[in-house]
């Protein structure tokens, strides 16, 4: 007679990960993972002035959105325009761009119900950041993120950052 086999939920056999510590601290989300479309990972939000230095960086988990994160990328920053892709679109970030005293150049989602005008040109600029990424991502341990923990990945993200802007 074969034996029956019972199959539990990770947390209830006491395998697989925790979430977060009993402390309530701690889990992947405190060390910016996340489920993306590849796998767990994460995502680097930056603030570049035109010529291409970071100004704020922030690393959230694959899964996160970029839209909430505007705001906070932006606090303190000044500015004249903020140029941002069809990710960061909300009227809650127009919103806080205009509070900062800039101009928002963000095009607008195909989901929105009106169009929102954009100046095309000045949206020409943004390759600045894509060519930051493109130039961060040259850094093996960045591209990779071998490390468990996210203050010494963004810390590295901030030493090859530097080393972007001295060479």
């Amino acid at each position: 007679m074969a034996k029956r086999r019972q199959f539990l939920h990770p947390r209830e056999c006491g395998g697989g990960r925790r979430e977060k510590k009993a402390d309530g601290t701690g889990g992947q989300a405190a060390e910016a993972l996340g489920r993306g479309c590849g796998g767990n990972g994460s995502k680097i939000h930056v603030a570049v002035n035109p010529l291409g230095h970071p100004v704020t960086l922030k690393l959230t988990g694959a899964h996160a959105a970029d839209s909430p994160h505007l705001p906070e990328l932006i606090a303190g920053v000044e500015t004249e325009a903020v140029l941002a892709d069809k990710g960061y679109d909300s009227d809650a970030n127009r919103e806080a761009i205009r509070g900062q005293g800039a101009e928002p150049c963000i095009p607008p989602r195909r989901n929105r119900t009106e169009a929102i005008a954009y100046d095309r040109h000045l949206y020409r600029e943004r390759s600045v950041v894509e060519l930051f990424f493109g130039r961060i991502k040259q850094y093996r341990r960045v591209a990779t993120r071998y490390d468990k923990k996210a203050r010494n990945y963004l810390g590295f993200v901030w030493v090859a950052s530097i080393a972007i802007m001295i060479a």
